[in-house]
């Protein structure tokens, strides 16, 4: 059945591995029968500063309330173009796909400024003007999958459960679930490309050759099972119930029980591979 995928690139260079990962995407997707579409963010000059000029028409001119504007611009239909039609592409997308460098332990900050404009009180949050009602599971991307697609410096083995950067499922627990998660995103594990700071042409053409085959069960796989706020484990609605995830807490106490009967690990963590060399540069990657 043909799908529409949206990929949102977050990289400066035309001859970034990123871009030649959001190329190959886009080939594999369409060759599946899907439609792709693409916000290219530096090359569409995105503005990332969230500030008073995405407000035309204010509610309050005397103070700024970023969520009374944003509910307000929202539900009026003023707001500015650029945020309206990213809105529209993820509304109209059945996946979306985030493709960045993992800069400082985090997404790029235009791709944080893309978050922070089109995730729209009404939209994102506060939606159906229902509070806290409908998130964790349930909101106006419910259904919709999302996939973080990363190019990491350093190696592997620093990301691993105990390498000293952490694991990257949990460096980015404030996307995966914050993000996507919160207005119901059903979250694929993260596709993560380590030692990107020293690869070798034959290592460039194996990670992308996995890239394409983990695009080919972009629709097929399960996402990561998060707990859902409204499905009973969070009885008031902010705090897991005591007989839930007994003994842990934490960022892995929100994710489901579901591990591989072989190793032992989380069947929702994608395999992390320990041999590629150091990089030569570690916050920063192609």
């Amino acid at each position: 059945m043909k799908k529409k995928v949206l990929i949102v690139l977050a990289h400066p260079e035309p001859a970034s591995l990123n871009r030649q990962l959001v190329a190959d995407a886009i080939q594999v997707l369409e060759a599946q029968g899907h439609e792709v579409l693409l916000s290219d963010l530096y090359a569409m000059g995105w503005k990332a500063i969230y500030d008073e000029w995405d407000f035309p028409s204010r509610a309050d001119p005397e103070r700024l309330d970023f969520v009374k504007e944003s509910g307000h611009s929202y539900s009026s239909g003023q707001q500015v173009a650029d945020i309206a039609g990213e809105q529209h592409k993820v509304l109209a997308a059945d996946a979306v796909i985030l493709q960045f460098p993992l800069w400082w332990f985090s997404v790029p900050a235009i791709l944080k400024g893309w978050i922070d404009r089109v995730w729209a009180y009404g939209l994102a949050y506060g939606y159906r003007d229902a509070g806290n009602r409908y998130r964790y599971g349930d909101g106006a991307f419910k259904g919709k999958r999302a996939l973080l697609s990363v190019t990491v410096g350093g190696p592997a083995l620093d990301y691993s459960e105990r390498g000293i950067n952490g694991p990257l499922d949990q460096l980015l627990f404030p996307i995966t679930h914050g993000t996507l998660f919160f207005p119901g995103m059903d979250v694929l594990p993260t596709h993560a490309i380590y030692g990107t700071g020293r690869m070798t042409t034959e290592s460039v053409d194996a990670a992308k050759a996995a890239w394409r085959l983990r695009l080919a069960r972009l629709f097929d796989e399960a996402p990561i099972p998060f707990r859902a706020q409204n499905n009973g484990d969070y009885p008031d609605g902010h705090v897991l119930a005591s007989d839930v995830a007994v003994g842990r807490d934490g960022l892995l106490a929100h994710v489901g029980d579901v591990f591989t009967s072989a190793t032992g690990e989380p069947s929702w963590r994608a395999p992390v591979p320990i041999s590629q060399p150091l990089p030569t540069q570690e916050a920063f990657d192609p």
